[in-house]
């Protein structure tokens, strides 16, 4: 069985296993995502944020702890809805139990826009990078991040299982459907390079001011040999737009 979009996460066993992972001090997701994030994100104080695929909503809650205004995550599966309840109560947020697709998005509702790790999901991105563009306020600010491209290529170097020391990359201009094998699941992701994406957001409206590839630093790691590893190949692909 394969699980399209964010309904894997509504497998117990998954989202337990996925959690700890992710939580990991070393893990990609706080090692090289994060920071890359929070780089692209600048000051965000005082800012109106809405958080598409916002999962558990732990950056939401850093985000209120460290000065934004308010907080709208929106999130497909149930079982991270929840989640992000629990990390919210008592803070100025609020959540909608929704898919990027089907989120109606008001206009110019936003300073800042933030998808985490999500948009790989999606099989097209240009209506929700036009919708996003309109729910934003002018000069508004899009910052989003996806499994890198030269990953999402192929998955036949996770077929072996474990830490990988070697990745395949092939049919990376063949673009559309992936399934990649993932903590004992099938789940389906969508590859595009990095031209496409940069198209697509232009086309949106957006000027790209960053662009990010991860390239991992020291400070962020706990283990030395995990940082070698990192260093590699890149595994995280981020963007940061503006409005024009």
């Amino acid at each position: 069985m394969k699980f399209k979009g964010s309904s894997v996460y509504e497998e117990k066993d998954f989202l337990a296993n996925y959690l700890q992972r992710r939580n990991r001090t070393d893990s990609p997701n706080n090692s090289i995502e994060k920071p890359m994030i929070y780089e692209l994100l600048g000051a965000f104080e005082n800012k109106q944020i809405l958080d598409l695929g916002c999962g558990d909503a732990q950056f939401g809650k850093e985000l209120l702890h460290a000065g934004a205004r308010r907080y709208h995550g929106v999130e497909g599966s149930k079982g991270m809805e929840k989640l992000a309840a629990q990390n919210l109560e008592g803070l100025d947020a609020c959540l909608t139990l929704a898919t990027m697709e089907s989120f109606d998005y008001p206009k110019e509702s936003y300073d800042i826009v933030a998808s985490r790790l999500a948009i790989h999901y999606l099989p097209t991105v240009e209506e929700v990078f036009q919708n996003i563009h309109r729910t934003l306020k002018p000069l508004g600010k899009f910052v989003f991040s996806v499994q890198h491209p030269l990953t999402t290529s192929t998955f036949e170097s996770k077929k072996s299982g474990g830490k990988r020391s070697n990745w395949i990359v092939d049919d990376y201009f063949m673009e559309g459907e992936r399934e990649e094998p993932w903590i004992d699941k099938l789940v389906v992701k969508h590859h595009r390079t990095i031209e496409s994406y940069f198209t697509a957001l232009t086309k949106a409206g957006f000027l790209v001011t960053g662009l990010q590839e991860g390239m991992p630093k020291r400070q962020h790691f706990e283990d030395e040999t995990e940082y070698a590893r990192r260093k590699r190949i890149p595994i995280i692909l981020a963007f940061g737009c503006i409005k024009q």
